[in-house]
C-alpha cells in the first residue's frame, strides 16, 4: 500500500475501502495517528467522512485495520523465508534479517509504524495497540520456533536478542545514530545464529 509517484491516478482506480486505507497509511506514516483527522483522510482518499464511517465504525477501527495489514505483510515475510529455505531454520532467521536490512533504506523518516503507533497509543486497551501486541507476540513465537529448530541452546534468549537487534536497527536508522545499520544488523544476527 505504499504510495507511488503516480498516486492520484492509482488511487482513483481503487475501491473506496482500499482508497481509505491507502490514504490513512500515507497520512499515519507521514504525520502520525493522533495528528491525522478523519476529514484529512477523506480528502486524501477523495471521499467523505460518511463513507469512511460506512467502512470503519471509528477512526480507531481504521487504525487497527491498517496495522493488521502491516502485520500481515510481516507474517508473509516469515512465510516467504520458510518457503525459500525449507528445513534450514538458520537460513530462515538470516532471511528475516535480510528482509529488515533491505527495508531500512526505504524506512519512513518517521520509522517503524508499530513502534510509532505504540508511542502514540499508550492505552493498552486501544484496539490498534492490541493488534500490535498480538502481532509482536506472534512474531516472537515464530522466531522462538525457528531458533529451537536451528538447535540454538536457549531459543527464547536468542529470539529476544534477535528481536532487540531487528527493532533497534529500525530505530537507529530513523534517528541516524549508527552508520551501516543493515550490514551491522546482519553481522550481529549471524553471530547469534552461529553460536
Amino acid at each position: 500500500m505504499a504510495s507511488t509517484a503516480s498516486r492520484p491516478g492509482r488511487v482513483a482506480k481503487l475501491p473506496p475501502r482500499e482508497r481509505i486505507l491507502d490514504a490513512a497509511e500515507e497520512l499515519f506514516q507521514g504525520e502520525g495517528i493522533l495528528r491525522v483527522g478523519v476529514q484529512a483522510i477523506a480528502e486524501r482518499a477523495g471521499t467523505t467522512k460518511m463513507a469512511i464511517y460506512r467502512h470503519f465504525e471509528t477512526k480507531d477501527a481504521l487504525v487497527a485495520e491498517w496495522l493488521r495489514i502491516l502485520a500481515a505483510d510481516y507474517r508473509a515475510a516469515f512465510d516467504r523465508v520458510e518457503a525459500e529455505h525449507p528445513d534450514r531454520p538458520r537460513e530462515q532467521i538470516l532471511g528475516l534479517a535480510r528482509f529488515i536490512a533491505e527495508g531500512l533504506p526505504t524506512l519512513s523518516y518517521r520509522g517503524c509504524p508499530f513502534i510509532n503507533s505504540l508511542a502514540e497509543l499508550p492505552d493498552r486497551s486501544h484496539p490498534a495497540r492490541q493488534v500490535i501486541e498480538e502481532h509482536k507476540a506472534h512474531q516472537l513465537r515464530r522466531l522462538v520456533g525457528m531458533c529451537a529448530a536451528a538447535g540454538l541452546s536457549d531459543p527464547e534468549q536468542a529470539a529476544a536478542e534477535i528481536t532487540f537487534v531487528l527493532e533497534g536497527a529500525q530505530v537507529s536508522t530513523q534517528n541516524g545514530s549508527v552508520d551501516q545499520v543493515g550490514d551491522r544488523l546482519l553481522r550481529i544476527i549471524e553471530g547469534i545464529v552461529g553460536r
